[in-house]
């Protein structure tokens, strides 16, 4: 039988963070293809009634939304024929047929070199419209949007990219986002908990990780979507919006491992796609719809090797996966509660996965 691994500097690495506030609470898990290796909790969901965290507390996923549920969209609409990855958007958007965004291809968007801007606050404009009504006003205001620069030019990480690939997955789909991330894989999978929220189900058997006091929403933000632009949307996009667990995370990131090293899998994705998504795009320094470490100046450390991809989210969460080695290292935060001014959770994430690494380097 083989001989647990020691994770004891992992353990007080997280335990010192709780500490010094890096985060009130978190999970963190180190998994070997689909092998947990360590899994556990830290601190409080929330600073009023200091709710222990557990393994199955529920973090707001922010930006890991974009390579966990749409960027895989993308890929299973590639796999199955129905776009392509240097198919122009405005094929499917006719709206754009005309303008400077005839030219961004479903590529553009993944690799964030559109020509579109990072962020813009829609969700003031769209706040005084009834949520019925939403959808396609900002589906406007996205077609409205000027370039910053020339597509395929330059690299600037745009949530708009993201937002405008909700809206091609849903036109060729015809299903909204959540659905299809829900029915072709989640359930496919077997993958839970991990979902938008719908604010006509139940999720009281849940616990839900604090994020940040918000000062025009008047509250304290648990079980919502912290990214105003996906609250204005009804919780629903392509850029933020996703919650779940570690273990799903993990569940995840297990799958799409044994699929790139074409060990047995669930046969949802296909080893030449994922191959393609997951790899370095040779016009860029990322993969399509995830990031890949930039040598020595990586919050996933110096320890992981070039086939490795990951994801950063605004909330405090992260995962970075080795496909060569098949290890994942899943670090799930509410570092934003309650201010989202707290980010000492950049010097954080090195050391940790610098620690983890030597962990397993040692056993």
């Amino acid at each position: 039988m083989a001989k647990p691994i020691d994770f004891t500097a992992v353990d007080a690495l997280m335990h010192q963070a709780v500490e010094d506030l890096v985060f009130p609470g978190a999970v963190i898990l180190i998994q070997k293809g689909r092998v947990p290796l360590y899994h556990r909790a830290f601190g409080v969901t929330d600073l009023y009634s200091k709710a222990v965290v557990t393994s199955e507390t529920v973090f707001d996923l922010a930006s890991l939304t974009k390579p966990l549920a749409t960027t895989l969209a993308v890929l299973l609409l590639v796999q199955n024929g129905r776009l392509g990855l240097e198919q122009p958007i405005s094929s499917i958007l006719p709206v754009l047929k005309g303008t400077a965004k005839e030219k961004i291809e479903v590529r553009h968007l993944l690799l964030h070199t559109s020509g579109l801007p990072a962020h813009r606050p829609y969700y003031k404009q769209l706040l005084s419209r009834s949520r019925a009504a939403r959808r396609e006003q900002l589906n406007g205001l996205l077609a409205a949007e000027p370039l910053v620069g020339r597509v395929g030019e330059k690299t600037t990480y745009s949530d708009i990219g993201f937002m405008f690939l909700r809206w091609v997955v849903e036109t060729v789909s015809d299903m909204r986002l959540d659905r299809f991330v829900a029915e072709m894989i989640c359930q496919p999978l077997g993958v839970s908990p991990l979902f938008y929220i719908d604010p006509s189900h139940d999720y009281a058997k849940w616990s839900f990780a604090a994020t940040q006091w918000c000062p025009w929403r008047k509250c304290l933000l648990q079980g919502v979507v912290s990214d105003e632009n996906a609250h204005a949307l009804g919780g629903i996009d392509g850029h933020a919006g996703l919650f779940g667990t570690a273990k799903a995370v993990g569940d995840i990131l297990g799958e799409l491992t044994a699929v790139y090293q074409g060990t047995p899998n669930k046969g949802v994705f296909q080893h030449r796609w994922v191959k393609r998504f997951l790899g370095r795009d040779e016009t860029s320094t990322r993969a399509f719809g995830f990031d890949m470490p930039t040598p020595g100046a990586s919050s996933s450390g110096n320890h992981f090797s070039e086939r490795t991809v990951g994801h950063l989210g605004y909330t405090g969460t992260s995962f970075w996966s080795d496909l060569e080695r098949g290890i994942s290292v899943i670090l799930l935060t509410n570092r934003v509660h309650p201010s989202v001014e707290n980010d000492r959770i950049r010097t954080f994430r090195p050391v940790v996965h610098d620690a983890a690494m030597a962990c397993l380097s040692d056993a």
